[in-house]
């Protein structure tokens, strides 16, 4: 939606959603999730474990000791110059930052020493001078929009995708956090909690805002391309990134929420507000209610700012505005654009949430209710009062 259409319209609480796959091309986003997964995958390699780099705590001097062996020290050199490190360790391997702010060539980043040749190699396949400005464009799109988000004071909702795209979508996600999320939390990352992974990504990116010290933005989902995602892993035989089933991912989404949640009565117990936002994006009415009950359980105020409620225009508006009434931050979803373009969206929405459109009696019932009330009150235009405050 045209940053025209939300900036003053909403208190400065506006928030628009973009694809990444729509700004540039997908094969370079596959490729650079290979390196991602690549690199995870060297760290378990030279140092054992599993997981995100920086959650391997490795100090500089020890990942350094491990490429005594390695021949080419002036390219040794040079990689090492480029980790990013802080007290507790190793953050990442390659200079992400340097990638967002356009001065780095893919091709020549990603390349490692390895233990075994005692030479460097590379991790991505070497792109050609016309792919290296394709990506540099799609950065500086994201970086356009990004920027006239932070003028306008609306926030930016980067949509979560297929696996083989997240990892680089949420690193370039996460890089942006880093670059404008100073003072507030501008750009949000979405995160599908039919992953099992859900919670370990979400959990590591956390840590990554906590210690380079940049507000963090999530907007929770449960996820749009289960069937997909499950016949690509049978097709070419890897494990199912999904859980096994609805309950499970009810369990992650619960799960994931409450760590958030945690996290940021933590924050708020240090006098550090408003360091983490959360949209709880979700047609569940009992994920809804969870939320709620964890939001008190954990002292957190609608007031407090750090949490909101979405859900798709002309879906479930019986949890939406009970919401809104209750003080509680809650927003509806609008796709935007050409029909023929928003159609395959919407079919997804509603393949998604066809427990959702099961429910369409409830809502028929609770409407024909409404208006039995108000003929028998004589309220007819009556119109809910409630303490609803944007946030």
């Amino acid at each position: 939606m045209p940053f025209s259409l939300i900036t003053g319209a909403t208190y400065g609480t506006g928030i628009t959603a973009i694809k990444l796959t729509a700004l540039g091309r997908p094969q370079l986003l596959l490729q650079l999730s290979e390196v991602i997964m690549r690199a995870r995958n060297y760290m378990t390699e030279i140092v054992g474990g599993e997981g995100n780099v920086l959650s391997h705590h490795l100090k500089h001097e020890d990942l350094e000791a491990k490429f005594a062996k390695i021949q080419d020290k002036e390219s040794l050199r040079k990689f090492l110059k480029q980790v990013t490190y802080d007290k507790q360790g190793v953050l990442h391997l390659f200079p992400w930052s340097g990638i967002i702010d356009d001065n780095q060539e893919l091709s020549t980043t990603f390349r490692v020493p390895d233990l075994k040749s005692g030479r460097m190699i590379r991790l991505i396949t070497q792109l050609s001078t016309k792919e290296e400005e394709m990506f540099k464009n799609m950065i500086r799109r994201v970086n356009t929009i990004v920027k006239a988000a932070q003028d306008m004071d609306v926030r930016i909702m980067v949509d979560a995708e297929q696996t083989y795209f997240q990892p680089a979508i949420t690193r370039i996600t996460l890089e942006f956090m880093r670059k404008y999320n100073k003072e507030k939390a501008i750009v949000f990352n979405t995160y599908q909690c039919y992953l099992r992974n859900a919670l370990s990504e979400v959990t590591t990116d956390l840590e990554q805002a906590k210690r380079q010290n940049f507000f963090f933005g999530a907007k929770l989902v449960r996820g749009a391309y289960l069937e997909q995602e499950r016949a690509r892993a049978a097709a070419m035989g890897y494990p199912d990134p999904t859980n096994p089933d609805f309950d499970a991912t009810t369990d992650m989404y619960h799960g994931t929420l409450t760590e958030c949640l945690k996290r940021i009565k933590a924050f708020k117990e240090k006098g550090e507000d408003k360091k983490i936002a959360i949209m709880v994006a979700s047609h569940n009415e009992d994920t809804v209610r969870f939320a709620i009950e964890k939001m008190k359980e954990f002292g957190i105020e609608p007031s407090d700012k750090v949490i909101c409620f979405g859900q798709l225009l002309a879906m479930c508006d019986y949890i939406t505005f009970p919401l809104g009434q209750s003080g509680y931050s809650a927003y509806k979803y609008i796709p935007y654009g050409p029909v023929n373009e928003v159609l395959p969206y919407l079919s997804r929405r509603a393949h998604e949430n066809k427990g959702v459109l099961k429910k369409i009696k409830k809502e028929k019932r609770l409407l024909f209710k409404e208006i039995v009330r108000r003929l028998a009150t004589g309220q007819i235009w009556y119109t809910p009062k409630g303490s609803y405050v944007p946030v």
